[in-house]
């Protein structure tokens, strides 16, 4: 039953938020900006708006005459593809001010999730207390968006338009009929109140339509054409085209104040683009990485240099809050495009040379731990790129080891929870299970605070680094540590090089390879560029894990019994949807860091591409075993060369700097 806010406190906060122009997803900390353009936005995306909400509304009349059998198949595929192209026109603005609404109903994976907005029906006094249902009608999506809802976990089914996509192009579309209609009139639904809080919204800030088509370009690239946002349909191409032309008029407002020389430039680079696509013959042979070299890359530095000619801010100098996304970063794999104290509780300003050689010394130090045999470094070597090349890792007790296999430390960063099952929500936290686990440190920090306290080097150097009367403590320890594991990040492949053009050329099996994997492969609508793991674009902060059907071994027809996150231990986790769920790991590096999977069971990479190649578990027949398998099953029919190409794409993402 869903509650009801009291009709004066409703008045109040409906005046509230329209004095305050409807914040953003970034307004919290937010400074005084000193430009906006209002007007000419609001028409262009009121105009997208009301254009994807006609589409939907042509699409649920659609689904009901296919449920009555007036119409065909075919007929309602193409009102599917017309609905979605319309919403991608459109999409820059609305993914980036409600990303969270977005993701849960109207463009989210088609997967069972935990509900972002559960509701607690027995607190009456709270007017967070909501789920979006009780908004349809009332308040704008703004206060959707600020995370401030509670109440119990529950497991809801996919919504929007990825599970139609989906249904619609199934092997037998016919047997959805109703579920389809269901779906078809939930997105009309959800969509209303995208309707509304467009329209009363006061502001549409110059500097924030500039980023989220900034943004949007990295969503094009890391979600569009890899296949992500189509799993039925495989429309990837068309629909890439439709973000660039709406991204394109969304702009209008801003490059039209831009010299000609500047305009021009951008125009071109957006026509290019789109006439790049059209050439292409279909899905799996569109070269993907051309496409990022020659047209994305150019137009994301583009865009930046045309906010610096305006003198339009970016996010970074104008919020207070540390962003995980670098506004100003001019490549989409440049070193700096992620931010790496938005992952950490260390400040930026605090972190040091002298405490990140602290938390290196301490990263070593085997006193640490209960027994005095084990450091950090135990787990984690450099020549391995922070891992130890065994299956499981030995513990700090004789004859056994440790639950999972080591992951690498090199841009292990970059992610908003930690270990495979995801227990830690940030690297601090990471520290601490280590310490406190029975088979690793099996120790305390009263312990280990007993013994850094009585080393004479140790006293001095957190003298040195904290200018407290009680400098060794926890939380110093902590910081200290996280400054070497923050440092421990490079984006310095061949690949990496090639692409920002440092490097001249790479090996025709290497572009081979990364278009495999950014295309037929599926790799990349897990492992996400250009961190290559579950970080999911385009803002990088949450994490995603995978059913992928493990199993004990290569040539086993049996899955591992690790339930993985449904184990962690987070009580809102302990959903059947999270067993045998572990993180998707980065891929970088993986020439250092076999054997590979949390069990450490594959020895070699031909060995996790011919079970990703077959489909997991599913994919030999263990279905029933793991109904919640998130890994396609469908067999990807990758023939020798392509297997080879990608381990070569794999191969070419080498680049450990601490060996």
């Amino acid at each position: 039953m869903i509650l009801k806010l009291n009709k004066a406190i409703l008045k109040i906060a409906v005046v509230l938020l329209m004095l305050i122009g409807f914040c953003s997803f970034f307004s919290l900390g937010k400074k005084e900006s000193e430009s906006y353009q209002s007007k000419d936005f609001s028409e262009i995306i009121e105009n997208g708006v009301e254009a994807t909400s006609s589409e939907i509304e042509k699409l649920v009349a659609t689904a009901v005459q296919f449920e009555k059998g007036n119409i065909s198949i075919a007929q309602l595929q193409h009102q599917l593809t017309k609905t979605r192209n319309s919403f991608k026109k459109i999409e820059a603005v609305i993914a980036f001010y409600y990303p969270e609404h977005v993701k849960a109903y109207l463009n989210g994976a088609p997967l069972p999730h935990l509900d972002a907005f559960p509701m607690d029906e027995n607190k009456k006094d709270d007017s967070y207390v909501m789920s979006p249902e009780a908004y349809k009608t009332s308040l704008p999506l703004d206060v959707l968006d600020t995370g401030h809802f509670r109440g119990k976990a529950k497991v809801v089914e996919p919504k929007g338009l990825q599970i139609l996509d989906e249904l619609i192009f199934s092997k037998n579309p016919e047997e959805e009929k109703e579920q389809i209609l269901k779906l078809s009139q939930s997105l009309q639904q959800y969509f209303k109140p995208i309707k509304k809080a467009i329209s009363h919204r006061v502001y549409f800030y110059d500097f924030e339509i500039a980023e989220a088509a900034r943004l949007e370009l990295i969503r094009i690239f890391s979600l569009g054409i890899t296949g992500f946002d189509t799993p039925g349909s495989l429309h990837a191409l068309e629909e890439a085209k439709h973000a660039l032309l709406g991204t394109q008029v969304l702009l209008t407002p801003i490059t039209g104040k831009l010299k000609q020389k500047e305009r021009t430039e951008i125009n071109k680079l957006f026509k290019a683009s789109i006439q790049f696509i059209d050439k292409s013959k279909n899905f799996e042979s569109f070269d993907r990485l051309a496409f990022l070299i020659n047209y994305i890359n150019p137009l994301y530095a583009s865009l930046w240099k045309a906010q610096q000619s305006l003198s339009i801010k970016s996010t970074a100098s104008i919020y207070e809050e540390t962003p995980s996304w670098n506004a100003e970063s001019t490549n989409i794999f440049a070193d700096d495009f992620l931010n790496p104290y938005y992952y950490s509780l260390l400040n930026q300003k605090e972190d040091s040379k002298e405490l990140r050689k602290l938390g290196e010394k301490l990263f070593y130090e085997k006193q640490l731990s209960h027994s005095g045999k084990m450091s950090c470094a135990s787990c984690h070597q450099p020549e391995l790129a922070f891992t130890d090349g065994k299956k499981k890792s030995f513990s700090g007790i004789n004859g056994k080891t440790v639950l999972r296999n080591s992951p690498t430390l090199i841009n292990a960063v970059f992610a908003d929870r930690y270990f495979y099952d995801l227990r830690a929500q940030d690297l601090e936290e990471q520290a601490e299970h280590v310490i406190e686990n029975h088979l690793e440190f099996n120790t305390n920090f009263e312990e280990i605070m007993e013994k850094l306290s009585q080393d004479e080097t140790y006293q001095k150097l957190f003298t040195l680094n904290f200018d407290e009367k009680q400098p060794l403590t926890r939380y110093n320890f902590a910081k200290a540590l996280s400054s070497y594991v923050l440092s421990l990040r490079s984006f310095n492949s061949e690949f990496d090089q090639y692409v920002r053009g440092e490097r001249k050329n790479i090996s025709k099996q290497v572009k081979q390879g990364f278009n495999l994997f950014m295309g037929k492969a599926n790799c990349a609508t897990c492992h996400f560029p250009p961190t290559f793991s579950g970080l999911v674009p385009p803002l990088y902060r949450e994490n995603e894990s995978e059913v992928l059907g493990v199993l004990e071994k290569p040539d086993a027809y049996k899955i591992d019994k690790d339930l993985g996150r449904y184990n962690n231990h987070v009580f809102t986790e302990q959903q059947d949807i999270y067993k045998h769920s572990f993180k998707t790991t980065t891929v970088r590096n993986v020439a250092f860091t076999s054997p590979y999977f949390h069990n450490g069971a594959y020895a070699t990479l031909e060995e996790v591409i011919d079970f990703y190649d077959q489909g997991g578990a599913a994919g030999i027949g263990l279905s029933y075993e793991l109904p919640q398998q998130t890994l396609p099953e469908d067999s990807l029919q990758l023939s020798q060369k392509e297997k080879e190409a990608l381990i070569a794409f794999l191969n070419s993402l080498s680049d450990n700097p601490f060996q």
